[in-house]
């Protein structure tokens, strides 16, 4: 590989990333299996939900779950990203890749378009399950260019925090500080039923998760009934900054032991 520029470094690595993960039974089940699997065991086994005092949500159950699948699938889109940084870095390619590359900013570019085809994919898988199990969208479609794209600026920040933690451990026993922060951050906000429904310190962990604003922006967006944009996306940008910044210091690590 030439020393090549920004965007030829970003279309290989993507390109190589991507077709790994799409001739790798190995990486694509699970990617699909496990937002699935949440998908098809809550929209179906607590589809009475809705049905309990206080549950206002208008666009019933299923798509209830689906706002926090379509989060979920994003979120971890990006964190199985950086299981693949780690990977190229066990395996001895990441090493030459930085050497070969000139604008090595790139390299991250690359990791991100891979991370945003990953979920794309399992999205739209679930996205077919889903309309097949009675998924009701009411927004419209400037409200589903408004949903996915909170998606893909949740993706990118999922990116570039597993990328950042890739790159300054190097290895695949990395994976469980990549994965935690994500499932802490997704499980304790209004996952299964609304927000005023919950109850103690799930309530009081939830009204300071950022992923609060995002899930009800998003599902606000399905059900055509506008909630917390304006916050949601300036959450999602600033965490996209912070990761971002998090990601170039994991890179500059990278360099050094280079």
């Amino acid at each position: 590989m030439s020393r090549g520029g920004f965007w030829s470094v970003a279309r290989a690595v993507a390109w190589r990333n991507t077709h790994n993960f799409f001739t790798n039974p190995a990486m694509i089940i699970p990617a699909l299996l496990f937002p699935m699997f949440f998908f098809t065991a809550f929209a179906g086994g607590l589809s009475r939900v809705d049905q309990i005092p206080g549950f206002d949500y208008a666009a019933g159950y299923t798509t209830f779950v689906y706002g926090f699948v379509l989060l979920q699938a994003s979120t971890f889109g990006g964190i199985f990203t950086g299981f693949s940084v780690a990977r190229d870095f066990e395996s001895g390619f990441s090493r030459r890749l930085l050497m070969a590359a000139g604008r090595r900013e790139g390299i991250v570019a690359g990791y991100w378009l891979a991370a945003l085809t990953r979920a794309a994919f399992t999205v739209a898988i679930i996205t077919a399950v889903a309309t097949i199990a009675g998924l009701t969208v009411d927004g419209n479609l400037v409200d589903l260019a408004g949903l996915y794209t909170l998606a893909l600026l949740v993706n990118a920040a999922a990116m570039l925090f597993g990328t950042g933690i890739a790159m300054r451990l190097r290895t695949m026993q990395a994976g469980p500080a990549m994965q935690m922060p994500a499932f802490l951050l997704l499980f304790l906000a209004p996952v299964w039923v609304p927000y005023d429904l919950l109850t103690g310190w799930v309530q009081t962990a939830a009204s300071f998760n950022p992923i609060t604003l995002m899930l009800e922006a998003g599902r606000g967006f399905l059900a055509g009934d506008l909630t917390k944009v304006l916050p949601a996306f300036g959450v999602a940008l600033l965490l996209v900054a912070v990761t971002v910044l998090w990601a170039r210091g994991g890179l500059r690590s990278a360099e050094r032991a280079a």
